[in-house]
């Protein structure tokens, strides 16, 4: 593992306000660049009363403004949701007021429901473009020629670094023969990543934008000063997953004790097997368990997320993480 960064989602807690999920996620993030994370990461969510990072494009410029040296980025963009000329001058801005620090990472899936989808592209189109779409946005940051018809301005020679996020095949084969480099949403969607890391590895081509195979790979992770404490912080991340794949999503509830007894037992199973790529605890805890995530998988790097209610407790966890992760790296270079 060559880095360790970190994914958030600016979770609206109950009894709390979008703004105050974008103000958290601020905080977070200048905590996160003292932790010395190597990038912090927004996801593009719509209509999700629990989740405040739908313009995502505009929270990263936020985030950025408020760092200093940490790469920032998303992870992702939903590219079918917008036109890739759009994207492209949306972080060839960022990449200009942020020069070097910009990531861009694009996903297929609509990353809201069907309605919400139709309500963001108007004009859905049958066919699969991701891959059209994926390369006509390459272009837009390479060196055009002034003569170009269409040009990104801001965009145009920024090259900005693409990603290929995915939780399946067809994001790691896409990934390979771009030759770019790959994050696996294993966080939320674990099931299939031992086979899409072996095609990734296995079939990457090389391009001018890397030279050889680089994965990503994403981990929950939910620590505390104790094991007892840190299952008691997760409880709310497993309640909004709970809501969430029973089509009652909200904010993020506040933390319970029990929590198996106010989740169904199949549902709870659907739970824990989608957050399994995971580690809850104290740091000793959360150490073994991404010592064996990350000796598994062997990723280039690791991208930690989860949800914790209390703002306190969740710089607290990434806190954690990050002291756990660089001891785990720094263990991995001596070895």
């Amino acid at each position: 593992m060559q880095n360790f960064s970190l994914l958030d989602l600016s979770p609206i807690a109950e009894g709390e306000t979008a703004a105050d999920a974008l103000a958290g996620t601020v905080d977070l993030a200048r905590a996160a660049e003292r932790s010395e994370y190597h990038r912090f990461w927004l996801a593009e969510h719509h209509n999700m009363p629990g989740i405040a990072s739908a313009a995502t494009a505009v929270v990263i410029g936020q985030v950025a403004a408020a760092t200093k040296s940490m790469r920032i980025g998303a992870g992702g963009i939903m590219l079918p949701n917008h036109a890739p000329l759009v994207i492209a001058e949306q972080f060839g801005t960022l990449a200009t007021l942020h020069p070097g620090r910009i990531d861009l990472g694009v996903g297929r899936a609509p990353g809201t429901d069907m309605a919400t989808a139709r309500a963001l592209r108007r004009h859905m189109a049958p066919d699969d473009s991701f891959p059209d779409n994926v390369r006509e946005l390459i272009g837009y940051f390479g060196d055009m020629p002034d003569t170009a018809p269409v040009r990104a301005i801001p965009g145009a020679g920024t090259h900005v670094p693409v990603w290929i996020l995915g939780s399946s095949l067809y994001g790691a084969q896409l990934a390979a023969h771009l030759g770019l480099p790959y994050a696996f949403a294993s966080h939320f969607a674990p099931a299939m990543l031992d086979q899409a890391l072996e095609a990734y590895r296995s079939t990457f081509r090389p391009s001018d934008r890397l030279e050889k195979p680089y994965v990503m790979m994403a981990a929950g992770v939910c620590a505390g000063e104790t094991d007892a404490e840190a299952g008691f912080l997760r409880s709310s991340q497993l309640l909004a997953f709970a809501q969430l794949i029973t089509g009652r999503p909200g904010k993020l509830p506040r933390p319970i004790r029990d929590v198996e007894h106010e989740i169904p037992a199949p549902v709870m199973a659907q739970v824990e097997q989608a957050l399994s790529c995971s580690a809850t605890g104290s740091a000793a805890t959360v150490r073994r368990r991404l010592h064996t995530l990350i000796d598994t998988y062997q990723p280039d790097e690791l991208m930690v997320t989860g949800m914790i209610h209390d703002q306190t407790a969740r710089l607290r966890s990434f806190e954690i993480a990050a002291e756990v992760l660089a001891d785990l790296r720094e263990d991995a270079v001596v070895a």
